[in-house]
């Protein structure tokens, strides 16, 4: 069930159904407006309390509609969530304005579109091809963050488990835009990008040039404190091998080559849960 409310909402979001309002990180910046003063997540107690509701909310829901009606319920709201964590149309938005900068040949727009996908290095790009490479990685990273990660959370520990994982996600992000510190919050990240990470990345060396892939994925994956983006996004950079010789822009061909990969990890993770649901892994 699990599986299928998942290809279900990304079915959904590739054809854009859901309006802003209901996605995820629009929900939660309305529940934190409502609830939280962003200076009194500083103290963890409360931040660990604003970040549990939203999944002890999803999970009382699932308990109370729990084999209602031979659980057509329970997998409709199951749908639904996945929906609402997997809708990000503003950072699809915000790629496509880059890409069509970069097709115009307007460098300064590509910077600053490349600032605003979370890539805190890509405006110290010194030139194009840089800024090509920069933005790829963050291609990699979002793929993982808010897709990949998402994904496995989903199918392994349910709804529950994606509205925890895109609530610690979602108020790590808030935090770090407003330059507060939460140590604790920080660590619930890291620790819960510790495994996915490696396991998604992993996906980036078996979709494209395994030998060097293998190479960064060992590095970086087998070192116990490497953080989850250096681990996914330089073994996407190593296991794609990028062209030299492209009629698009500069700034966009490593960017292209890293989004094709993304999309071929996405479907390997894709069909390797749909193996493991099969065979009863997982459910």
């Amino acid at each position: 069930m699990a599986l299928f409310s998942f290809l279900v909402a990304m079915f959904v979001e590739r054809l854009k159904f859901l309006p802003a309002f209901l996605q995820f990180d629009e929900l939660m910046r309305q529940y934190q407006q409502s609830f939280w003063r962003v200076d009194s997540l500083t103290h963890t107690h409360i931040a660990l309390i604003a970040i549990a509701i939203p999944a002890v909310c999803v999970f009382a829901i699932r308990y109370l509609l729990d084999g209602l009606f031979f659980d057509v319920f329970s997998l409709a709201f199951s749908v639904f969530i996945a929906v609402i964590c997997l809708s990000h149309q503003s950072i699809r938005h915000i790629f496509k304005k880059y890409i069509q900068a970069a097709c115009r040949g307007d460098v300064q727009a590509c910077f600053i579109y490349a600032g605003k996908l979370d890539c805190h290095e890509c405006l110290k790009a010194v030139n194009e091809n840089e800024l090509g490479k920069r933005v790829g990685e963050t291609v990699a990273w979002i793929n993982y963050r808010y897709y990949g990660a998402v994904a496995l959370y989903f199918v392994v520990f349910g709804p529950v488990g994606a509205v925890l994982y895109c609530s610690v996600r979602y108020y790590h992000d808030l935090l770090a835009m407003h330059k507060v510190e939460n140590t604790w919050v920080e660590l619930l990240l890291l620790a819960l990008d510790w495994l996915p990470s490696r396991i998604f990345s992993f996906g980036y060396v078996l979709s494209g040039q395994f030998s060097q892939g293998f190479g960064a994925w060992r590095r970086t994956a087998l070192t116990l404190h490497a953080n989850a983006k250096d681990v996914v996004s330089k073994t996407a950079m190593a296991a794609e091998e990028l062209p030299e010789q492209s009629d698009a822009p500069v700034c966009v061909r490593s960017t292209l080559a890293l989004l094709a990969l993304s999309k071929r990890n996405l479907l390997l993770l894709v069909t390797m849960l749909s193996v493991l649901t099969i065979f009863g892994v997982v459910s």
